[in-house]
This record gives structure tokens, C-alpha cells and sequence, in this order.
């Protein structure tokens, strides 16, 4: 089997190839400012940053991996990969016929794991040309026993479609922090704060507030991941309190920054 979807004009890592097994591994330096375009498997993929932060989004909304967290991503399901700054992405691609009894049923959407320790050994130590078959099989096994769901939820943020929802929304994306209310942006676009407010939610089938936290959300992400603090975050991203932010990360994630990125931070 071999992983599709290579980006055009992307430097590839050797694909680290096994003799036999369940299981490729892939290796991709992701520079700043390259992507994997929307592409799709035949084969499970569990993708991974072994130094930086990946994003991956799905028809069910965007996910963002520091080290700690990798993807699993169900054969033929659509994606496109992103580097956050620069990466080294390292996939394993999983044969569907030889996984576990149950697994598709189990594993059937992209799900969130924690990228343990051990894990990050073994995809390297499985990406051995010359690894024994048996030692081979008995790391394998070992992947699939790692690999548990955890409780995070993806941020999918629907894009408006009217043109004056769509101009509020992009102004959102390159200030989430801007404190207007949809009056103030009425204003601007020329529509009334009731018809705004509308067409936000017809569109998104979010109300603005909800719509708004979930971009500022998007956008603390990639910064918490490279290390800023939780507090100076809070303020770029439009929060006038640490507790505030934290609140809303953990509505929208599923559990605080600092859990999240697998570190202290609040």
C-alpha cells in the first residue's frame, strides 16, 4: 500500500517503507507555508508532528495537532494537512484488512488520540527497513493498543455565504479580538443588527456570539501551540480575563488549554 495526496512542490521525506506488516510510515518536512491539498486514502491514516504543529481539517471541521496529539483518519475520508509554522509530519498508514476485529466500526470518523510517549518510539522504530517480522507484528499490536480516543472536539467553523455575513466574518478571521457588536458591524456592511443576526444563524446554524467564539478559539490555537502565554492570549484574541478564556476553550475544545497542549498554562 502507499500513502496519496503528496503535495505539488513539496519536499517529501523517504517514505520508510517495511518489508511486510500492516503498517507504512511516512515522513513529510512541512515548510512554512505548505500544505497537503484536499486529497482522501484508501488506507487508515493516523497523522502526527514529530516536531511542530499540524492542522487537519475534514468535512467536520479543523483540527490542531501539536506534538502530544495525532489524528486518526478513516480510509476515504477527504482531508487537507497544513503546517503551522514548519513541521515534520510522520504518518502511519494502517491497512484496513489486517486491523483489529471491530476496529472499523470503533474508528469509522477522524478521532483525536493522545501521541504518548511510546507512541512517538514506535512510529520510527516501525519505519525500519530492516526490523524482523516478528518484532515487526509485536510493535504493531502495540499501535492498536495505544491508540484511545480522547475527549476533544473539533472547532468547524460554517462559512457565511451572504456578502455582508461573509465581510463580518472575515474581519473576525484577521481580528477576532475587534469588540464590535452586530450593530456596530450593521453599520459597516449596511444591514440591520435583526438581519445580521438572521442570516448568522441561518447560515452558520450558529448564533454571532457562539460563531465569534469559535473563530477566536480557531485563532488561539496555533499561538498556544508555539508557546505563548495563556494570558497573553486570552488578550490578542479579544478576552479581557484569563478565566474567560479558559472557559470558552474548554466549552468549545472539551478541556483547557493547558490539558489540551499538554502542559500547565492557565
Amino acid at each position: 500500500m502507499s500513502p496519496s495526496g503528496q503535495p505539488a512542490g513539496q519536499r517529501a521525506l523517504p517514505l520508510l517503507v517495511p518489508a511486510s506488516g500492516a503498517v507504512l510510515v511516512g515522513s513529510f518536512e512541512l515548510r512554512l507555508g505548505t500544505r497537503f491539498d484536499w486529497h482522501l486514502h484508501p488506507v487508515h491514516q493516523l497523522a502526527w508532528a514529530a516536531t511542530g504543529v499540524l492542522a487537519v481539517t475534514t468535512p467536520e471541521g479543523t483540527w490542531v495537532l501539536p506534538t502530544n496529539r495525532a489524528l486518526w483518519l478513516p480510509a476515504g475520508i477527504g482531508h487537507s494537512t497544513a503546517a503551522i509554522g514548519s513541521a515534520v509530519m510522520r504518518s502511519l498508514y494502517l491497512d484496513p484488512a489486517v486491523c483489529p476485529p471491530g476496529w472499523p466500526a470503533r474508528w469509522s470518523r477522524p478521532t483525536v488520540v493522545a501521541a504518548s510517549p511510546l507512541l512517538r518510539e514506535l512510529i520510527p522504530y516501525l519505519g525500519q527497513e530492516t526490523l524482523a517480522p516478528r518484532a515487526r507484528a509485536r510493535a504493531e499490536a502495540v499501535v492498536f493498543d495505544l491508540l484511545e480516543p480522547l475527549p476533544v472536539t473539533t472547532l468547524a467553523v460554517p462559512g457565511p455565504r451572504d456578502p455582508r455575513t461573509r465581510a463580518v466574518a472575515a474581519a473576525l478571521a484577521a481580528d477576532p479580538a475587534d469588540p464590535r457588536t452586530l450593530r456596530g458591524w450593521g453599520r459597516q456592511v449596511g444591514a440591520s443588527e435583526r438581519t445580521l443576526a438572521r442570516l448568522f444563524r441561518a447560515e452558520t446554524g450558529l448564533p454571532f456570539g457562539r460563531r465569534r467564539t469559535q473563530l477566536r478559539i480557531q485563532a488561539a490555537l496555533p499561538l498556544l501551540a508555539h508557546g505563548s502565554a495563556v494570558s497573553t492570549v486570552a488578550r490578542r484574541v479579544g478576552y479581557e480575563s484569563v478565566s474567560a478564556f479558559v472557559a470558552a476553550f474548554r466549552a468549545a475544545v472539551g478541556v483547557p488549554p493547558g490539558q489540551y497542549f499538554g502542559r500547565v498554562t492557565e
